[in-house]
């Protein structure tokens, strides 16, 4: 199986960076989808990006609210997920949560749903003070 943990989250004032770190272990390889959730007190986890391949199509995609200010990218080992959160508000406050799937066949679109995925680390705390 996969095993995910997540680090880098932390406490950072309003306007600065943090970069989430992402270490896959176990069963997973280059074209395996991995991905970002994030979740905050009494929300609902959503989505927040994604990088993977379709065919031999490489696709990148960001919830609205993170596009332009987020960037996923993957290690030259594949087995890394980094996510730069640059430009941060309070409202990114959450636990985010590093997803690996080794699906086949799934939409794109599909994705975005937190189901889709088979793989979840356990978190780390992202706080943005104003």
């Amino acid at each position: 199986q996969v095993q995910l943990e997540e680090s880098g989250g932390g406490l950072v004032q309003a306007g600065g960076s943090l970069r989430l770190s992402c270490a896959a272990s176990g069963r997973i390889f280059s074209t395996d989808h991995m991905g970002w959730f994030r979740q905050a007190p009494g929300k609902e986890r959503e989505f927040v990006a994604t990088n993977l391949w379709v065919g031999d199509t490489y696709y990148r995609d960001y919830a609205d609210s993170v596009k332009g200010r987020f960037t996923i990218f993957r290690d030259g080992t594949k087995t890394t997920v980094y996510l730069q959160m640059n430009s941060l508000r309070p409202e990114d406050t959450a636990v985010y949560y590093c997803a690996a799937s080794n699906r086949v066949g799934v939409p794109v679109g599909d994705f975005v749903k937190g189901s889709t995925w088979q793989y979840w680390g356990q978190g780390t705390q992202v706080t943005v003070s104003s």
